[in-house]
């Protein structure tokens, strides 16, 4: 067994493996699908209506401001949720040594939506996203792929293809092709702050 560590979080992702609490077993397991979800950065789709949402300038976008508030609103599900307090507390210490980032979206003073993974190299492994109002959590993802296509970065894993990871540009690759990815990814020098 893996044991669960900031240490071996950042060991697991550079092997392309990526932990999640499953409820049924009452653990944190390890998983390496078979078919990864990325969103190429070039192929990231914003609609008319998000576009129209980011020109107005109806959120304000923030960077790292408000990390464990984004990682408990995306805990905050009424489905139940994978990341426990002990995501928080392993993915906050992440944070604290500049490999863990969110990107949030703020309106009126509020925190109402943002997005966060962990950086490393020039990969950028989503874990989850959150919003309180409509859209919030899209601008959320368009601004993390905007800065990710600024500062150089080739590779953007959200692990699992949703409908609506589909929607916005998601595509699944085999894991092979996924790893080759990763590894090229890896050997970058990209900063995220």
């Amino acid at each position: 067994m893996i044991p669960f560590t900031p240490e071996k979080v950042v060991w697991a992702y550079s092997m392309g493996i990526f932990p999640m609490y499953v409820e049924e077993e009452k653990a944190i397991l390890w998983f390496r699908p078979e078919r990864r979800a990325i969103i190429p950065l070039d192929g990231f789709h914003i609609s008319r209506s998000l576009a129209k949402t980011i020109r107005k300038g109806r959120f304000e976008v923030r960077i790292n401001t408000a990390f464990e508030e984004v990682m408990r609103g995306c805990a905050d599900r009424p489905e139940g949720t994978w990341i426990t307090e002990e995501f928080i507390q392993v993915y906050t210490e992440l944070h604290r040594r500049g490999l863990a980032h969110s990107v949030e979206t703020w309106r009126e003073g509020r925190l109402v939506g943002g997005t966060y993974g962990v950086a490393l190299g020039g990969a950028f492994m989503a874990e989850s996203m959150f919003h309180r109002e409509t859209d919030a959590s899209k601008v959320a993802l368009a601004a993390l792929v905007q800065r990710l296509k600024e500062r150089n970065f080739v590779l953007l894993d959200v692990q699992y293809l949703t409908p609506h990871l589909q929607r916005l540009g998601a595509i699944e690759i085999p894991h092979q092709v996924y790893l080759q990815r990763l590894q090229k990814a890896l050997e970058l020098p990209c900063q995220f702050i």
